[in-house]
């Protein structure tokens, strides 16, 4: 089904200076998943308003503004908002833990290197680990792009959304919408002076 979340679910990075603050560059950022349909029809979908930032005890957070849901078709971002996500109560996905220990100073231009995180997924009121696989580049002396090197799969039953997916199932008249749903994100993180 149509979900995100996990947004990322998502999230996010790891090994970066530890000195320094770092805000997300939600104009530069993205944060996407995919619903299957009817056994094998897959869309792509996203999230409009992303915020973010990592400090310097290395605490990383990322809020997903589910009202910010956009998928092509209006009606069915409103009905992601009122039938799935629920948004009058749950308006907020966020991810947040605290990235391993640095193993180098500074993510220089055109570096890169893997990373595995960690992280609590708080979702429709309920909240889970999930583990990322993410690259971590360098793209400038005070930025670094962070974006998963796999889907991080998010399983909507574990986030109390299994009744949300099956009434959207039932009002678009579908044989069948997907409980797992993959995620992607690509963020790109400005150092704060």
């Amino acid at each position: 089904m149509y979900l995100c979340r996990s947004f990322l679910f998502l999230l996010l990075m790891v090994s970066f200076p530890v000195v320094a603050d770092w805000t997300l560059v939600p104009a530069n950022s993205s944060l996407g998943f995919v619903s299957i349909k009817k056994g094998s029809v897959a869309e792509i979908h996203h999230f409009n308003h992303l915020s973010g930032n990592i400090d310097s005890q290395r605490r990383f957070r990322l809020d997903v503004d589910l009202n910010s849901v956009a998928t092509n078709i209006p009606v069915r971002d409103e009905r992601m908002r009122k039938v799935l996500f629920e948004t009058d109560h749950y308006p907020l996905a966020s991810v947040v833990g605290i990235l391993p220990d640095a193993s180098y100073e500074h993510h220089q231009p055109g570096s890169a290197a893997d990373a595995v995180v960690n992280a609590e997924l708080t979702l429709h009121g309920q909240s889970q680990m999930i583990e990322a696989r993410l690259i971590v580049v360098g793209i400038g002396t005070d930025r670094i792009l962070v974006v998963t090197r796999d889907p991080v799969i998010v399983d909507t039953a574990a986030f109390g959304l299994a009744q949300g997916v099956e009434r959207l199932r039932q009002i678009a008249k579908l044989p069948s919408i997907a409980k797992g749903v993959p995620v992607t994100f690509a963020l790109v993180f400005k150092r704060t002076p």
